[in-house]
């Protein structure tokens, strides 16, 4: 294999991906394996990080067979947190980001910080909710204190598998949104409403720094590491998308929107980055995208690509679905969202549900994406797309409909692992800068347009599931609050 190998590691939030590309972009390896994800009572999802690393070292040792490696990056899941002692070893079950147990605790936080304050600290109002590492730790602080007192650090999966990888601690300060200043230092006045936090959270570096090598005993022991970034930021790289104006729609497990713009005007629900080397980043990360279609095809005796394939084509009259099967994030963030069929009858069988989730998705990513370009101040007619969630062609024209614009898919479904390879290249010295790179690296392969029939059906059946939800937001919290 020649030098100028690069790998890209994501650890995502169902899977382990992986890619090996060379200068030109061209793929020399790849590898994807899923992991399991634990459930052990509502409210709760947990992973075992072992799962992570273990697939990890298995993609480097596929890798490590065909040469040396020039440089590699990881990314990962956010807002999935590792509690661990000062050996690195967790001391429990990591708690994903669709984990919802610290809802009261982060509540309780976002009610002592005013919105025009974390407007001040984090430059947009992002709140503290059941995700947020501050939530997390409050409540393992007053739920487990035994393990937060032998807890040295809250680590992201990226960022513990990196310390295991090269015995470096380190994160980057856009991975850690909602703790950081626009300037890229903890947001201290926010962090000190937890006693103890400050003490856990690792040192900042930035993304496209050379943090260490690969340890010895590791396959591709000696190849730079570049730190790496969360997601979807190196899956808006992996996706082409690194200048001004342009936006994206990424699919996996959640759905991921995003536009650069920057210009910046404030708009709840919406997380809105600093500057970093140009690029502003405003993101809506939903809650359920994937795991949508998957909870379908569980429920149907199906598999996920099976309902898919079958969904009915959508009439005036069609069910509808709200997707918040674990509650909802961006825009409303509403921890105690519920999803709901509506509008069946006895006429309505798997296809017409399977169609509804569908929809109900893509709809969930048109509320956050009309809330972007209030932030964002800008509408983009073109959206870069990718992801899992993309593979299905009924759900990606369907998603254009909804959403009333262009989407272009990249090819491959792994846009985070090559977004995390750019990334190491371009930290390295190997690659030129971000938007060069990307530019040169990302193939569209497939164009969806609107229709405009659809499109307008689509617009009056949006209006609809917004009511939907509006009037099914009381019962859904009352069925919360009994459920504790």
């Amino acid at each position: 294999m020649a030098a100028g190998h690069l790998i890209g590691i994501d650890i995502g939030t169902t899977s382990v991906k992986a890619v090996m590309i060379d200068l030109d972009g061209n793929r020399v390896a790849e590898f994807a394996s899923p992991y399991l994800t634990y459930r052990p009572q509502a409210g709760h999802v947990e992973q075992d990080p072992a799962d992570w690393l273990r697939l990890v070292r298995a993609a480097l040792e596929r890798f490590a067979s065909l040469g040396p490696a020039a440089a590699l990056c990881l990314t990962s899941q956010v807002n999935t947190h590792v509690f661990c002692d000062a050996a690195g070893a967790p001391l429990c079950p990591a708690i994903v980001w669709q984990d919802g147990r610290a809802a009261a605790a982060g509540a309780a936080i976002d009610a002592q910080v005013t919105v025009a304050e974390k407007t001040a600290w984090l430059g947009a109002p992002i709140p503290v909710d059941a995700s947020h590492a501050l939530a997390r730790m409050g409540w393992m602080r007053e739920a487990r204190p035994d393990t937060w007192a032998k807890t040295a650090h809250v680590l992201l999966p990226r960022d513990w598998v990196l310390w295991q990888l090269t015995g470096v601690l380190a994160t980057d300060p856009i991975s850690s949104v909602g703790l950081v200043t626009p300037a890229f230092a903890y947001a201290d006045a926010l962090i000190a409403r937890l006693p103890g936090a400050a003490d856990r959270l690792a040192p900042l570096s930035d993304p496209l720094a050379p943090v260490g090598h690969v340890l010895t005993g590791w396959p591709c022991a000696g190849a730079p590491v570049v730190l790496g970034v969360m997601d979807a930021w190196a899956s808006l790289f992996g996706l082409g998308t690194a200048r001004d104006g342009e936006g994206f729609y990424l699919s996996g497990t959640s759905e991921v929107l995003g536009i650069l713009s920057a210009e910046a005007r404030p708009e709840p629900g919406i997380i809105t980055f600093p500057d970093w080397r140009g690029l502003r980043l405003h993101a809506a990360p939903t809650q359920s995208g994937g795991a949508s279609l998957d909870w379908g095809a569980r429920l149907l005796g199906r598999s996920a690509p099976e309902l898919a394939a079958m969904a009915a084509p959508i009439t005036e009259d069609a069910p509808l679905f709200l997707p918040h099967l674990q509650g909802e994030r961006a825009p409303i963030w509403d921890a105690a969202a519920r999803g709901a069929f509506a509008g069946l009858t006895g006429a309505h069988g798997a296809g017409e549900m399977a169609a509804a989730v569908l929809e109900g998705v893509a709809f969930s990513a048109r509320l956050a994406f009309e809330a972007l370009e209030r932030a964002a101040g800008l509408r983009p007619v073109v959206l870069r797309a990718g992801g899992g969630g993309f593979r299905p062609e009924t759900w990606a024209q369907i998603r254009a409909d909804a959403l009333g614009r262009r989407i272009e898919r990249v090819a491959g479904s792994d846009p985070g692992a090559i977004g995390a390879a750019v990334m190491a290249g371009v930290g390295a010295g190997l690659l030129p800068d971000l938007a060069r790179a990307t530019a040169a690296l990302v193939r569209v392969e497939r164009v969806f347009e609107p229709r405009p029939e659809a499109q307008a059906r689509a617009d009056r059946r949006f209006a609809l599931w917004q009511t939907l939800y509006g009037q099914l937001r009381p019962v859904s919290h009352a069925l919360a609050a009994v459920a504790g």
